[in-house]
């Protein structure tokens, strides 16, 4: 088993990669329980809210962490999912007291 010490260093490599700053025109279809599940794990991710052993914001940039927020809304407002996202929200910080 990898420590985590480990899985930042091949996150770090593959994120460095040659090519990986290149912008990319995404073209799909996605469920809206898809995009809200999206939209957690990102928000969630990036602000401190993550598991032991998942903290994303020590293996990516300010600058694409921000990306992927701007993508997780956008995604969000595409769907019409922005309400029941902010309830969600509300609820699972009521069950965290």
């Amino acid at each position: 088993m990898m420590t985590n010490n480990e899985v930042a260093q091949v996150f770090d490599t593959v994120l460095s990669s040659p090519g990986m700053n290149e912008q990319v025109r995404i073209d799909t279809r996605i469920s809206r329980k898809a995009i809200l599940l999206l939209h957690q794990i990102i928000d969630g991710g990036f602000s401190g809210k993550e598991q032991e052993g998942t903290a994303f914001s020590s293996l990516v940039s300010a600058e694409t962490q921000e990306e992927l927020k701007v993508l997780g809304t956008e995604c969000l407002n595409k769907a019409g999912l922005v309400e029941m996202s902010e309830k969600l929200l509300r609820l699972s910080s009521l069950g965290k007291k």
